[in-house]
């Protein structure tokens, strides 16, 4: 029996669709839910890539709903360029992956998420992957919230690296600085997994060719996702050869969270340019105690990448 009820709170591209594969193969996770985002696709085409996707992996009683199309301070959300290299044009290496015949949940993703916290409380844990605007959002009609939640693990940020989209900023984190911004200065438990630490743990045409060699839907679908991802990668990031596990990777920190190393640290997000977008320790509470805001600076890396590839090919196995 699953120890941890969990909701990813995804804007799926291809690592996306790898912490959600992670997320229905680790058997210490019950995965109750996905919430949409905006980012590396639009809205609307990462929640139906998500729901494709469950479909493929044989998981269509998962729910998916739709959150927030733009941040916190915009009417309107643009997919970059690099993020159509990155994933596709649709988020999925402009794979036609089978449509699903399950449909996107008609509740609010917002009183979808404060609902579960209440009643799984500590038992549930939090995972998004992109922008924080459905989280801050949450927060902000419910503050009581950030006491009941297990925890918050995000992909987002960037510490002790540059960033990938500024010199300073992290994209996810950069989506939506002033939603980050209220959840890093929230009493919310949570642990941020940055740049810092994703970018160490990567996959290479040998693992998607065990995948491939399985000879199955799932395998084929992802061994094709994830060569298409270390291609983009090849321009990129041509220094790590090899594409990064960065959305897995806190999912599973969520589970195991002694693959990281972490320091508690009050941060803050910047939210005006030069430095928009950038986590760093928040001076104005550098002598309070931190007891609630983790930032990963070290990884274990043979054990999650074992982890990750024993999971994903048990799954693949079998869909």
């Amino acid at each position: 029996m699953a120890k941890y009820k969990m909701i990813l709170d995804l804007d799926t591209g291809i690592d996306d669709a790898l912490a959600l594969a992670y997320a229905l193969a680790d058997q210490d996770c019950d995965l109750i839910g996905i919430i949409g985002s905006y980012g590396n696709v639009l809205v609307e085409q990462g929640t139906q890539n998500s729901l494709d996707l469950l479909s493929l992996l044989g998981a269509s009683g998962v729910p998916v709903y739709e959150g927030f199309s733009h941040s916190s301070t915009t009417s309107s959300f643009t997919v970059q360029p690099v993020s159509a290299r990155i994933h596709g044009n649709n988020g999925v290496a402009n794979l036609e992956i089978n449509r699903a015949s399950t449909k996107v949940e008609k509740q609010s993703s917002i009183d979808f998420l404060i609902d579960a916290v209440h009643k799984y409380k500590k038992d549930l844990l939090l995972v998004p992957t992109g922008p924080l605007t459905n989280l801050a959002a949450a927060i902000k009609k419910d503050p009581t919230i950030t006491k009941l939640i297990g925890h918050v693990t995000l992909m987002g940020g960037a510490l002790t690296v540059p960033g990938n989209v500024s010199p300073v900023s992290e994209a996810n984190i950069h989506q939506d600085p002033e939603a980050a911004n209220d959840v890093f200065q929230s009493d919310i438990p949570l642990t941020m997994v940055g740049l810092d630490v994703t970018t160490r743990t990567l996959l290479t045409n040998k693992e998607t060719a065990i995948w491939r060699n399985l000879k199955t839907k799932s395998g084929s679908v992802y061994a094709d996702l994830v060569d298409y991802y270390i291609d983009a990668y090849k321009e990129t990031n041509p220094h790590l050869n090899g594409c990064a596990l960065h959305d897995p990777l806190a999912v599973a920190a969520a589970l195991e969270p002694k693959l990281l190393e972490t320091i508690y640290l009050n941060m803050k997000v910047d939210t005006q340019k030069p430095y928009e977008g950038r986590t760093i320790g928040d001076e104005t509470r550098l002598n309070l105690p931190a007891t609630t805001t983790q930032a990963a600076v070290n990884v274990d890396v043979d054990r999650f990448v074992t982890k990750f590839m024993e999971r994903l090919t048990t799954l693949f196995e079998e869909h």
